[in-house]
């Protein structure tokens, strides 16, 4: 069994920062790429950021210059940094890891339970 868990989120005022956490844990045999959505009320589930197994990056250009994500493959965990919080950065946020397996048609998909990014004044 695989355990996706995110941590960090919470109500923060404009202009201020969150770091998110992304742990997986279970019996799991190798994690691919791994990536951080959002989903406000109302809205489809977006992509924020993205990073590879070796480290490339990718982050949405809504928040460019303000997320950072970054991983620790030994620890099987997943960062966002979050700086210059906006009221439209309000969301519940979801880990994402791609895995695969021993053999080479083995591909997982798993997904946390969301944290919730509260930014108001």
């Amino acid at each position: 069994q695989v355990h996706v868990v995110e941590s960090g989120g919470g109500l923060v005022q404009p202009g201020g920062s969150l770091l998110l956490t992304c742990t997986v844990s279970g019996n799991i045999f190798s994690i691919q790429d791994m990536a951080w959505y959002r989903q406000a009320p109302g809205n489809q589930r977006e992509l924020v950021a993205a990073v590879t197994s070796g480290g490339v990056t990718h982050h949405a250009e809504s928040v460019k210059a303000r997320f950072t994500i970054s991983r620790d493959n030994a620890k099987n965990t997943m960062y966002l940094l979050m700086d210059s919080l906006k009221p439209e950065d309000t969301a519940v946020y979801y880990c994402n890891a791609d895995s695969v397996g021993i053999n080479w048609y083995e591909k997982y998909d798993y997904w946390g339970q969301g944290t919730q990014v509260t930014v108001s004044s």
